[in-house]
């Protein structure tokens, strides 16, 4: 039986959209990120807390695995940390 998991998917375009993605707690969860724009520092996305770093090339769906045991509000950015974007588990 295999368990299910929650997909989001994330455009980088100057910023992050959709800026805020909700998941249930304790599903397993994974963010696809694809950056359509060359432009600014969002060739990079990382999380501290969320424990992911990637590179984004561009117009190359990259997919982070996003830990969902803890409720709460986890923070993810651009390499500069100019441009953020919130992962909600509930």
């Amino acid at each position: 039986m295999s368990e299910q998991v929650q997909k989001a998917n994330v455009t980088v375009a100057g910023g992050y959209e959709p800026e805020v993605v909700t998941l249930k707690q304790g599903v397993p969860a994974e963010l696809t990120f694809t950056r359509t724009n060359e432009k600014g520092c969002l060739d990079v996305v990382h999380s501290k807390e969320l424990g992911f770093e990637t590179e984004l090339p561009l117009n190359q769906p990259q997919t982070v695995t996003v830990p969902t045991d803890k409720a709460g509000e986890y923070q993810f950015s651009c390499g500069m940390d100019m441009f953020f974007g919130k992962v909600v588990v509930e």
